[in-house]
């Protein structure tokens, strides 16, 4: 994530915000420029001094408090803006409590699209591909049939379901304690499941299928037993030699979401970092610890070079974590064979093929 600023009074300002606290401008996010904008409203429309020929309208999810994303002020055009007409269900907003977790879940979804229209990955909808558009169903447990199991967050042919009940900070620490994870948000889990979906469009049945084996294992061996012998007896000894977490042992595809979730975070907080022009000299002259993080990642030509920055960055926020007592904001290994799994997905996200990236990105 880079850093925004208010293009009207120069105000640092965050992605989710709609209103600069500086000078009252509103502000909208233009995804196809990567720029929150200031605004101003002449007869119903919106513009701004940053495009002046441009007017806009804020996406229709905006009156619950839950974009603050435009679209082009067309008429006949959408009415959703690029991330949010990706929704195919959201929860009963008539009660307070889920329309408060909701907006919490697109905040999150927001910060993943970020990365996705970064990286110019396909972004269909299920209208526009029946068979593996991307969708999202956002529910709560009283959405599920009566005597049925809870909502669980999961992935099934490019439709993601993310469990309500994840935007609760005290229900969501309480699952990552009782299943034994170091690290769990709801962002990590928007990640996690997008790496299923761009499995599914960017590696099966293409000719990068035989890498993947290669590097992470066959995924023709049966799921469902592979996640009941995980839950049963863990992750096997030796685990963080060849896996960014004991999950992702459960099976190849749960290697590769694990791994692509991974990627994002990286690359995501490394852009954040650039932002900040972050420079580490630790006091021990240790050199491996030693960054100056002045580029896009984004951009970047190779996963080792991003790697090669996160390390010292990501032992510079865990040390930062300790000393106001909280736990390792990264608590993750990078070994080679990790590297090399971080290395197909970059190298995967940068040579799809960019005209078909770019259908279905920007409004």
């Amino acid at each position: 994530m880079k850093l925004f600023s208010c293009d009207h009074c120069g105000n640092t300002v965050y992605f989710e915000n709609a209103v600069c606290e500086r000078c009252g401008h509103g502000l909208g996010y233009r995804s196809d420029r990567n720029a929150l904008i200031s605004l101003v409203k002449t007869n119903g429309l919106l513009s701004s001094p940053a495009f002046p020929n441009d007017s806009y309208v804020f996406c229709q999810n905006a009156r619950y408090g839950a974009c603050n994303w435009l679209v082009p002020a067309t008429p006949g055009g959408d009415i959703y803006c690029a991330a949010c007409r990706h929704n195919e269900t959201i929860p009963a907003i008539d009660n307070p409590l889920n329309l408060t977790r909701w907006q919490v879940i697109e905040r999150a979804k927001k910060r993943l699209f970020y990365s996705l229209l970064r990286l110019n990955l396909p972004l269909e909808t299920r209208n526009q591909n029946r068979a593996h558009g991307l969708s999202f169903r956002f529910l709560s447990d009283t959405d599920a049939a009566p005597g049925s199991a809870p909502v669980m967050t999961g992935h099934e042919s490019g439709i993601i379901t993310i469990a309500l009940a994840e935007a609760d900070d005290a229900e969501r620490e309480a699952r990552r304690a009782s299943m034994g994870e170091p690290y769990r948000t709801l962002l990590g889990h928007f990640r996690h499941e997008i790496g299923h979906h761009y499995w599914d469009l960017l590696v099966a049945n293409t000719p990068q299928l035989a890498a993947f084996r290669a590097l992470f294992g066959d995924e023709s061996v049966n799921y469902a037993a592979s996640l009941q012998a995980y839950y049963a007896n863990g992750a096997p000894a030796g685990w963080p030699q060849t896996n960014i977490s004991a999950y992702a042992t459960a099976h190849p595809w749960e290697d590769f979401a694990e791994t692509f979730a991974h990627y994002l975070h990286i690359t995501d907080t490394v852009e954040m970092a650039a932002a900040f022009g972050i420079r580490a000299r630790p006091s021990t002259q240790d050199e491996s610890l030693a960054a100056r993080i002045d580029f896009d990642p984004y951009a970047a030509a190779d996963a080792r070079t991003i790697v090669d920055n996160w390390v010292p960055l990501a032992s510079m926020l865990n040390n930062l974590n300790r000393a106001m007592g909280h736990p390792d904001a990264y608590p993750f290994i990078l070994t080679p064979q990790v590297i090399d799994k971080l290395s197909f997905i970059h190298d995967l996200v940068h040579g799809q093929n960019a005209g078909q990236a770019m259908a279905g990105t920007a409004p």
